[in-house]
């Protein structure tokens, strides 16, 4: 417990790949950044790398193969009978690979998070950063949100803009992408941990957020004093 005596937010993962995101959020915890605590990890893909991970960290893990079940629906039943079993309060999606339905938003009501690489709305899907690439963008990122029945379009939390250089294919942008997406999904999680963010519309309301700085990011950057009056 922390000093207020306020207990971890209790989390689950649900992951289907190498759970890169996962090891991030895990590791916030483990330096103390993030009060929270992992309470299961749900996996579609039985041989998923994030499996062992989560087992090396002592984190419980249940495999539910998408596969056994009829239907979406069907399936989101199935992973929210578990969770429930977890009393979990958020719901991360971390490298999901499944469209939810509202068999599952419903019992986690504003408590299901998702992070996605690209600075949504632009590149929805499962191949962002490709489609970034591809067209030819000079600024890519990604957007931490609150997950609601359309695909990649819940209400933003955060996101974070990194350069894309000219000709630069879609592992560079990825992995560009993915440092970022490690700094600022923790912090999301943190946020929500301390009761800060709410929803009102479509903007999440941080409590107590800074100002962002003024200055705006450019890329490819301009010329130094590049458009700048003279004060002479």
């Amino acid at each position: 417990m922390t000093e207020t005596g306020k207990p971890p937010l209790p989390i689950a993962v649900l992951a289907s790949g190498s759970g890169t995101n996962f090891e991030s959020i895990a590791a916030a915890i483990d330096r103390g950044e993030l009060h929270a605590s992992i309470r299961v990890l749900v996996c579609n893909r039985p041989a998923a790398a994030v499996l062992g991970k989560a087992g090396r960290r002592g984190i419980e893990t249940r495999v539910i193969p998408h596969r056994d079940y009829a239907s979406r629906e069907a399936f989101d039943a199935a992973v929210a009978d578990v969770l429930g079993q977890y009393s979990v309060e958020l719901v991360v999606m971390a490298g999901f690979d499944r469209v939810v339905t509202p068999v599952l938003l419903r019992r986690f009501a504003q408590r299901v998070i998702n992070v996605h690489p690209a600075l949504l709305p632009a590149f929805r899907g499962a191949h962002a950063q490709a489609q970034a690439a591809e067209y030819g963008v000079t600024i890519a990122g990604a957007t931490v949100h609150f997950v609601d029945e359309a695909v990649d379009h819940g209400p933003i939390i955060l996101q974070a803009a990194v350069p894309v250089a000219a000709g630069e294919d879609a592992e560079t942008v990825r992995l560009r992408i993915l440092e970022q997406e490690h700094r600022i999904y923790p912090y999301a999680i943190q946020l929500f941990a301390e009761g800060r963010l709410s929803i009102e519309g479509r903007r999440v309301i941080i409590d107590g957020l800074a100002q962002p700085p003024a200055g705006a990011l450019i890329s490819p950057p301009l010329p130094e004093r590049w458009g700048q009056r003279s004060s002479e």
